[in-house]
């Protein structure tokens, strides 16, 4: 559900990259209204950096360091005031080596960078996603300015053909261009909505000195992710208190169909399929069905419990995920978290575990659609 192009050229080689210290530069020119200073922000690969540079005589310079010893791009915001004003930043994607930057009028939004071939990628690619969504420029106007979560979400849905053109279009650019940074940067964006094998194919497309970048090496850690919540492996185990306090293992249910149900109170589409669950709960109950909903409402636990007795499902079982912000911004892992031992990145996301605890299917997130549940339960709960 949640996602979110060209004259192209390959990145810089290599052997270039690898240079002992990862150096860039950034030579900028503005005309017109300039500020007095601009501000950089980034990171170098282990730590996040804000910098700052003089505007003199229409001129301003950065330099720094870009702290990896493989291959990689580093996204960066330039701003001419550090108040988080998002209309006033322009977002660029830095590479090892000197750069310019022309700005016409102060104007950030003409900003042109050159020497990164990945942002020069990057500006074919959005402006080929422009020209394919210019019709969804309303909503996607509303959804910047609205601030109520639940019709921001509604919003988000009505948005589903336009992340379908956005993700066609990177994945189009991810085939065509194996040894490519903003490949493997988007990547990091198309690996939780694709299957297993499409997530497969795609990054074994990709060069082995990708793969073998920090980025490179977290998308394949997702892919596991993802191979242990699919078809044929055994699901994981987990423990966690239900709703009510109460101690609640997967493996209470061995003998027993189960079927574990990502979702979220501010979920319109989760909330929707209910209804339609409850039938399926009530069908397949007496039959040796049991559902699990773990819900992603760690930060909000009245919401978590408002939305089961509003919608009339607590005849199931129901757990939160785990998830702890502080680890997530830290990139620690968390073995509590029960979505990522599944590769859970959008809700809704069923997994149907048999009696045994395999996985025997998924629908949404990497999987089959959702309706073809009712068939597999159907046949195996005859």
């Amino acid at each position: 559900m949640k996602k979110i192009i060209c004259v192209l050229s390959l990145p810089l080689a290599f052997s270039q990259l690898v240079s002992a210290q990862q150096k860039f530069s950034i030579s900028g020119t503005v005309t017109g209204d300039a500020p007095a200073k601009y501000y950089l922000q980034y990171s170098d690969g282990t730590k996040r950096i804000t910098d700052s540079a003089i505007v003199k005589n229409g001129s301003f310079r950065f330099t720094g360091t870009l702290a990896q010893t493989t291959p990689g791009m580093f996204s960066a915001a330039l701003s001419n005031n550090m108040t988080g004003n998002k209309k006033e930043q322009a977002y660029l994607f830095l590479e090892p080596a000197p750069m310019t930057i022309n700005i016409k009028n102060g104007d950030l939004s003409t900003i042109v960078l050159k020497g990164s071939v990945s942002n020069e990628d990057n500006v074919q690619l959005e402006k080929a996603k422009e020209a394919a969504t210019v019709q969804y420029k309303p909503l996607l106007e509303a959804l910047r300015n609205e601030k109520d979560h639940d019709k921001s979400a509604a919003i988000r849905e009505q948005l589903t053909p336009y992340f379908n053109i956005n993700s066609q279009l990177s994945r189009k650019f991810i085939r065509e261009h194996h040894n490519s940074y903003l490949s493997l940067y988007l990547m990091r964006f198309e690996v939780g909505s694709m299957t297993l094998d499409s997530a497969k194919y795609y990054y074994n497309s990709l060069s082995a000195a990708l793969q073998k970048s920090k980025d490179g090496q977290e998308i394949g850690k997702e892919i596991k992710s993802l191979e242990a919540g699919s078809p044929g492996s055994v699901a994981f185990n987990f423990s966690k208190p239900d709703i009510n306090g109460q101690p609640l293992s997967l493996s209470d249910f061995k003998g027993k169909y189960v079927l574990l149900d990502f979702w979220a109170s501010w979920c319109v589409p989760c909330r929707a399929g209910n209804p339609h669950l409850l039938e399926l709960y009530k069908q397949y109950k007496d039959k040796g069905f049991e559902v699990i909903s773990v819900s992603d409402d760690d930060r909000n636990h009245d919401a978590w419990k408002k939305a089961v007795e509003k919608d009339g499902i607590g005849v199931w079982k129901h757990v939160l995920r785990g998830l702890d912000m502080n680890k997530r911004m830290k990139n620690e892992p968390n073995p509590e978290d029960v979505s990522d031992h599944f590769g859970i990145h959008s809700l809704p996301t069923q997994i149907l575990v048999d009696p045994k605890g395999v996985i025997i299917a998924r629908y949404g997130g990497g999987g089959e659609e959702h309706e073809a549940l009712d068939a597999k339960l159907k046949s195996v709960l005859p």
